[in-house]
């Protein structure tokens, strides 16, 4: 899409929250905007740029006006272990206050990187566990949009209770109650609510902070598409009292015409030209796919009952497994054994290719712990969905993708746990049987399957058609550029004497087909690492 001369002014800023499931789609959005004629910054950090390589990669190379922006994280002066510069490698939840803390250091670098960029910043998009990003709109005059990851079904949900505290007056944490202000009716346990609603929280402060940044934000982005949610957007702006934009599903922009599906992700760990040999091997509809997301990990119990229950199920599936501190001789003999050993099975450890495998003919269900991301990609691949949330805001998705969407089952899982992992060695939340039993009504060839499977097709057709140019979702990217243009020409016309933050010495670099280089500066007595990654030229100096 070719720049006009009101959008190539605009220059957007991207602050994703640190974690994997949370940039990726964020870099999505710029490419977005991008290719709407605005300039992005985004901003990273050197592990999580090294750790998505491949996506930055792409990214330079399609030659859109992209800069990663790459901040030192100060994991070691926060109280945490070196290195540790995601949500996903803190080694105990017992350190995520000071992961929060680490991130409001990140504010004065940024906002010293920014007054030296031209054209300067027009709007802030920022992941919403990042509080201290409305400072910085504040200080160039600019909105801030908060992108949360949460589908607006799961927003409209918290934000209701928050409204009605419905939740607070029922007696017991395992009594089903009614989401209030929903226009259908969704039961849900208190236990399965998001931990940040609850006032007793140990992280109680931090959430009350993020809330408090989101209420004084401009706008909501949402990943979605006004035809998965109908109806639910609306809500969510009327009871919030913010623009909702519902963009999505960003992954797309990845898709339509490309050839770089499976570079979405970090490198896979099994070799993509063997998963798809494998998968050809199979009639359509006929595999199953499995995983958990980067967050999620088991007990050598659990993880062994999950694999009895798959291959009970007596169906052909992909698993992708974390391989676990918590393994034992025994979970590793097994696995060899039982799994690796079985022609049926695909084990892929780490990270997958899980767009382009969802995509494949072969592949005919997702297990899946109901991360938007995930349920989003499941979405766009029209494929029917086995549903085992985890934690977070999971079992509100578990209730779209089951009660109201209709396109999957649900294995009953009743209590969230702990960031994810479930990790006590004795318990096991799924049985094996109820497992394939799960796979059985899920593949299940009977008028039900065949209902669910053409619900799940329509919808992808569905997604496909909103990120078409009269799409609604690339409608709503067009009105949310334009409200950014309409903002920054009123704030100006109000604010006729405002000048942005003055223009400091900065040094930054240029990478261009190897590794990151940092470059230091000073600021009040406050020395940062800074560098500019691939996507932008950009010079020493004043600028």
């Amino acid at each position: 899409m070719g720049t006009t001369s009101n959008t190539d002014r605009l220059h957007f800023v991207l602050i994703p929250w640190l974690a994997p499931g949370h940039m990726l789609p964020m870099i999505d959005i710029a490419c977005l905007l991008a290719e709407h004629g605005t300039t992005v910054t985004v901003v990273t950090t050197p592990a999580n740029a090294s750790r998505i390589g491949p996506t930055i990669d792409r990214v330079a190379d399609s030659g859109l006006p992209v800069c990663f922006v790459s901040l030192r994280f100060p994991a070691v002066e926060a109280g945490l272990p070196e290195g540790c510069e995601s949500v996903d490698a803190i080694p105990s939840s017992d350190l995520m206050i000071d992961f929060f803390n680490a991130g409001k250091l990140l504010k004065h670098p940024l906002t010293d990187h920014l007054c030296g960029c031209r054209p300067a910043p027009s709007c802030v998009i920022t992941g919403t566990h990042h509080a201290w990003a409305d400072d910085v709109a504040l200080e160039f005059g600019v909105p801030c949009l908060v992108f949360r990851g949460y589908s607006c079904f799961s927003l409209l949900s918290v934000e209701n209770l928050h409204l009605y505290k419905t939740h607070e007056h029922v007696p017991s944490a395992t009594e089903p109650f009614v989401l209030p202000g929903l226009p259908h009716r969704v039961e849900i346990k208190r236990c399965q609510l998001p931990r940040h609603i609850e006032r007793a929280h140990r992280f109680a402060e931090m959430f009350r902070e993020i809330r408090d940044a989101e209420s004084s934000s401009d706008g909501i982005v949402v990943n979605s598409f006004d035809e998965l949610e109908v109806g639910y957007g609306e809500r969510l702006a009327k009871a919030t009292g913010k623009k909702v934009w519902n963009i999505g599903p960003v992954s797309l922009v990845c898709n339509q015409g490309r050839q770089d599906i499976a570079r979405r992700e970090d490198k896979a760990s099994v070799d993509e030209a063997q998963c798809s040999r494998w998968l050809d091997s199979w009639s359509p509809e006929s595999v199953i796919y499995v995983s958990f997301g980067s967050m999620g990990s088991f007990a050598p119990s659990q993880l062994m009952e999950l694999g009895s229950g798959l291959l009970a199920s007596g169906r052909p599936f992909v698993w992708v497994i974390k391989v676990g501190r918590t393994w034992t001789e025994e979970t590793q003999t097994w696995m060899s054994e039982r799994v690796e050993g079985n022609s049926k099975c695909l084990l892929i450890k780490g990270w997958a290719p899980q767009v382009r495998i969802l995509s494949h003919p072969a592949v005919g269900g997702f297990v899946t712990h109901c991360g938007w991301n995930s349920t989003l990609e499941g979405v766009c691949a029209g494929v029917p969905m086995i549903t085992w949330p985890l934690f977070a805001e999971q079992f509100l998705n578990e209730k779209l993708i089951v009660e109201v969407l209709a396109i999957g089952v649900s294995l009953g899982v009743e209590k969230p746990t702990e960031w994810g992992k479930l990790v006590e060695e004795d318990v096991v939340v799924v049985t094996k049987g109820e497992l394939a039993k799960a796979v059985e009504i899920l593949m299940d060839k009977g008028e039900q399957g065949e209902e669910r499977r053409k619900r799940a097709k329509a919808l992808k057709e569905k997604a496909m058609r909103a990120m078409e140019d009269a799409g609604s979702s690339h409608l709503n990217m067009e009105r949310l550029i334009q409200y950014v243009l309409v903002s920054r020409e009123s704030y100006h016309t109000y604010h006729p004497h405002h000048t942005p933050p003055p223009q400091r010495k900065l040094c930054v670099g240029y990478r261009k087909g190897g590794p990151m280089h940092g470059f230091g500066f000073k600021e009040l007595s406050l020395s940062w690492s800074l560098a500019i990654d691939e996507g932008w030229m950009c010079s020493g100096g004043t600028k």
